[in-house]
Formats: structure tokens, C-alpha cells, sequence
């Protein structure tokens, strides 16, 4: 399959693609890997060497750690021109969570010694990277505080809403499909919960489900029952 490009790549939003006609970057822009990943495949490993960061060219991940006793807790999820690896980044040479390929995907890999040198020549990135790590700072801090609020339907809601921010919801239903356990683990509880909360949103003609498909019926509505957590901020 042919190589991601990064001047023809439509990921306005992705910081590489942001600064790679910059002649300083070009050299490093042409260093990097494209990686094709099958819907199911493990990318990032958690406790595995830090091999650089990913940009999701094209396709949808899930991002996780390992919780208590052994519980799978999605840290994030990531679509077309995310980072994904950047917790291990230059924090220690093994990688504190793993990643997923929800579908079959694309990325693009810079090994630690490229970024690094882009960084240091090429101000605009490191910029740019800087103030990504402290929008991600800003979230994380945010989305504790907002857990330890929150009761399980409430936290159940807000994942609901994520999603749709996240990948959205172009009919009837959410452009993902997520099992009732990769939910619960992004949620913050148990596949039990959630699908009873499902079943009362249901009820409630708030939520629609068809086997794996969900989508959000009345969108005020949910916003209002969690307004007070600010449903509004990304996570």
C-alpha cells in the first residue's frame, strides 16, 4: 500500500502536516514510517519500548492502561490526525499504555530520534507540541476532577456525548461501534452499569440501540442532565 503523504494529507488539524512544507521539516517528514494496522491490532504495547510517536493518518484507536485488578481503562479514544503515544514520549523508555486499532487504520510513525531533532530545529513543532501537552494537561485535570463528581448514569452520559463530539452522528446512530465493555472502560465502571443505564435511557426515549449501534435521541436533554459537570469539555 502506498505511503501516507504528508503534503497531500487533509489532517489540517494534525501539527506534522501543519508545518510539514516548512523547509526545515521536510528533511524529517521524510524520515517517518507508515504503519497499516487490521481493525483489532495492538500497536502500542503497555510496558513495551517506546518506539516514537503515531499520527492516525486515517481510521479510529482506542487508547488504554491497565486499572485495578487487571481492568482495562480507556484512557482516549483518537480518529484521523490525532497523536496517539504521546504519554510515553520522552517521559521514560517504556510505554505506560497501549493502543488499538478499532478499525483498519493508518499511521504515521516517528521514531523518538527524528521527533527530537525536528523539535530541535524546527521551532514551529515544538511550539505546537508544547501547546498540546498542556491542552492534555488541562483535560486530564479536568476529567478527574469531573469523575469524582459524578454518579455512574451521569458518568455513562458524559461518555455517550464524548463520542458523539468525537466521531459523530451522522444518522441514527454514532459513526463507531463500541462494545458495552469498551464504554464501560472509558466510563470509568462496569459492563453491568452500563447496560442499565442504557436500558433507562432507552426507556426514557433518550438513547436508541441496535446491537452495537447507539445513538443519542434527544441531545439537550442529555446535555442538561449533566450541564453541571461541564458536558462541553473534550477528553
Amino acid at each position: 500500500m502506498q505511503k501516507a503523504d504528508c503534503l497531500t494529507c487533509t489532517n489540517d488539524s494534525c501539527l506534522i502536516k501543519k508545518n510539514a512544507n516548512a523547509t526545515a521539516a521536510m528533511p524529517f517528514v521524510e524520515q517517518k514510517h507508515t504503519i497499516f494496522c487490521k481493525k483489532g491490532q495492538q500497536f502500542i504495547i503497555e510496558g513495551a519500548p517506546v518506539h516514537g510517536l503515531y499520527f492516525v493518518y486515517k481510521g479510529k484507536v482506542k487508547v488504554s492502561k491497565t486499572g485495578l485488578h487487571g481492568r482495562e481503562q480507556i484512557v482516549r479514544f483518537g480518529h484521523d490526525g490525532e497523536i496517539i503515544g504521546h504519554r510515553g514520549f520522552g517521559t521514560g523508555k517504556f510505554s505506560p499504555i497501549s493502543a488499538v486499532a478499532l478499525e483498519d487504520t493508518v499511521l504515521c510513525n516517528f521514531t523518538n530520534d527524528v521527533l527530537n531533532d525536528m523539535m530541535h530545529h524546527v521551532p514551529d513543532v515544538t511550539y505546537d507540541m508544547m501547546m498540546f501537552y498542556a491542552e492534555e494537561l488541562n483535560k486530564s485535570e479536568t476529567k478527574v476532577k469531573k469523575f469524582a463528581q459524578m454518579t455512574v448514569r451521569e458518568k455513562v452520559i458524559d461518555a455517550f456525548l464524548y463520542i458523539r463530539r468525537k466521531f459523530g452522528q451522522p444518522g441514527d446512530f454514532f459513526d463507531i461501534q463500541l462494545s458495552r465493555k469498551d464504554i464501560a472502560g472509558f466510563a470509568g465502571t462496569t459492563e453491568e452499569q452500563v447496560i442499565r443505564v442504557i436500558s433507562s435511557l432507552k426507556k426514557e426515549n433518550l438513547l436508541r440501540a441496535q446491537g452495537k449501534k447507539l445513538g443519542i435521541v434527544d441531545l439537550d436533554l442529555l446535555k442538561k442532565e449533566i450541564s453541571e459537570h461541564n458536558f462541553f469539555l473534550d477528553s
